[in-house]
């Protein structure tokens, strides 16, 4: 059986709803947190799909997160090797830093259920899945888009939200993972600051997670499915 694994920088955010089309393209999925002791002697390399979820640092926290650049060099060799990878939020961020790109602070906080604009090779791409569905975003830092990828989607705050290299990369910046799962309560609590920030209100979020959050799962779903049945071997 095909060997997937999530790297988790937190937690509480886990693959979530991609879960159901990583199983059901026929993946075993293992787990390792960034905070584990294991984690310094794993070999991002090995398995056959790798899926590096979100987190509220910085990649450029190096200072504060020392696994950060080894995290970075183990994944550029990945990428060098062209071996099929997924990053969202966090994940896409240390994917544009293993590429060259420049990963900083935004300016503002992106933080609330609405649709990404899917440009023209996005509508050609996994993403037609999750056009006009409004799906959660939950983020203040950006990248530079690296040298030799195609971008997919933007919005208004931030233009770099999706991008991706061949059929075995893909990065994105937001969380259609997230919709079903009981843990977005962690994240209204976790990050409470976040939401200050961003001047919204837990009630109003609670609230669209429960209006638009099943259909963007089965969008985010649906998006990772065809991605995954288009992975060259």
């Amino acid at each position: 059986m095909k060997r997937a694994l999530i790297v988790r920088h937190v937690p509480r955010e886990g693959a979530a709803g991609y879960l159901q089309p990583i199983e059901a393209a026929g993946y075993h999925i293992d787990r390792i947190d960034v905070a584990s002791p294991d984690f310094a002697g794993v070999d991002l390399c090995d398995p056959d799909l790798l899926i590096m979820m979100g987190g509220p640092m910085g990649v450029y926290e190096h200072d504060l997160h020392p696994w950060i650049p080894v995290q970075i060099e183990k994944l550029a060799a990945r990428l060098a090797a062209d071996r099929p990878t997924l990053g969202v939020c966090l994940g896409s961020q240390m994917i544009a830093a293993a590429l060259g790109a420049r990963v900083y602070p935004g300016g503002h906080m992106e933080l609330g259920f609405a649709p990404v604009t899917v440009n023209g090779a996005g509508a050609g791409s996994p993403l037609r899945h999750i056009d006009g569905v409004p799906i959660l975003h939950w983020h203040s830092d950006t990248f530079d888009l690296p040298d030799n990828v195609e971008l997919l989607a933007s919005t208004g705050k931030y233009a770099h939200q999706a991008f991706r290299r061949g059929p075995n990369l893909l990065a994105l910046q937001f969380h259609a993972e997230m919709g079903e799962d009981p843990r977005f309560e962690d994240w209204l609590t976790h990050f409470w600051a976040d939401l200050d920030v961003a001047q919204q209100c837990g009630i109003a979020l609670r609230e669209d997670h429960a209006l638009h959050g099943p259909i963007a799962v089965a969008a985010g779903r649906a998006m990772i499915g065809e991605w995954l049945a288009g992975i060259a071997a």
